[in-house]
This record gives C-alpha cells, sequence and structure tokens, in this order.
C-alpha cells in the first residue's frame, strides 16, 4: 500500500476546508485523457460533499506521452500566482479536446491574465520548480501513472469513476468518525 510521502501544505492548490475529515489529492496531467475522464467525477464528487472534503491538485506531467502537459501546469501555476489557478485548471480540462499552446494563450485571455507576462514566465520557466516538485513528491508516495488519487494519505487502488472514488472516500469518513 502506497502512501502520500508529501503533506498537503500551503504551497498546494486546494479547495474545501483545512478540517475536513477527508483530504483527496490527485496527481493529474493536462493532456492525459483519463484524467479528463476523471475531471468531471471529481468536480461532482466535491459538489457532493461541500465543506466535508479538501481537495489538493498536484501536477504530474508526462511529457513523454503528453508533450503540452508541463506547458499546461506552468500556466496553471501562472494563474494561480494571480488568484486564478481553479478557473484555469477547470478550464484546461474542460478545453481538453483541444489543448494548443495558442489555446491555452486563449485560455489565459478569457481570465483576463497578462498574456506578455504569461510568454516571459513560459519562456523563462518561471514555474517549472513547482511542477517538477510537484512531479517527484508523486515519484516519491509510488505514483507512476495519472490519474492517482490519494485519501486521507493513501493511495486509492480502486477505478476513477464516481461509484469506486465515492466507495473509497465513504470508506475514509466512516473510519474517520
Amino acid at each position: 500500500m502506497s502512501t502520500l510521502r508529501v503533506p498537503v501544505t500551503s504551497l498546494d492548490h486546494v479547495q474545501g476546508p483545512e478540517d475536513a475529515p477527508v483530504t483527496l489529492v490527485e496527481y493529474g496531467d493536462y493532456q492525459c485523457p483519463y484524467c479528463g475522464l476523471a475531471y468531471p467525477v471529481v468536480k461532482a464528487i466535491l459538489a457532493q460533499l461541500q465543506g466535508r472534503i479538501r481537495f489538493a491538485f498536484r501536477h504530474f506531467p508526462l511529457t513523454e506521452a503528453h508533450p503540452l502537459a508541463e506547458t499546461a501546469a506552468e500556466v496553471a501555476e501562472f494563474a494561480g500566482e494571480h488568484g486564478k489557478f481553479w478557473p484555469m485548471h477547470d478550464l484546461i480540462y474542460e478545453n481538453q479536446h483541444r489543448l494548443s499552446l495558442p489555446g491555452l494563450f486563449a485560455l489565459a485571455g478569457a481570465l483576463g491574465l497578462p498574456q506578455v507576462e504569461m510568454r516571459d514566465a513560459l519562456g523563462a520557466h518561471r514555474y517549472a520548480g513547482k511542477v517538477q516538485a510537484d512531479f517527484m513528491s508523486g515519484v516519491r508516495s509510488g505514483v507512476n501513472g495519472t490519474p492517482s488519487f490519494f485519501i486521507n494519505g493513501v493511495r486509492h487502488d480502486g477505478g476513477y469513476g464516481y461509484p469506486e472514488l465515492m466507495a473509497g472516500i465513504e470508506q475514509a469518513m466512516m473510519a474517520e468518525a
């Protein structure tokens, strides 16, 4: 059984209350089709369990298979610096089927993010360190593919469909009660 080696901290992108009985951590890749399928499942679970679950997203770009995944992660980090990580995260997944560099700039424009500053940040790989730190925390925790989920620090080895992921979360909630 794999466990989360790097706990959730203030450096993570988190939704939900810190004292929630369940913390769900996802290691994801913005270009991964399976992550794209898991995205609406996670959104539905977060909506259903609002106030009782905390969700953290960590980057795990599989650059060999997904050449735009790292750039997309850096764009999300850029948006995060401007207080718009979650809107960008959502837009990237909702537009995954047409992911491209011009498309990422269009999404950033839709959020009112400064285009020239984003171009410069991407050119300098300003957020590569954060993306790499997320990736390495996943490696340390035994992540070898995406999406990978951890529920209260324990890797969820079941499927990422709604019934399987919700069952894992409900089991964790019962254990915490």
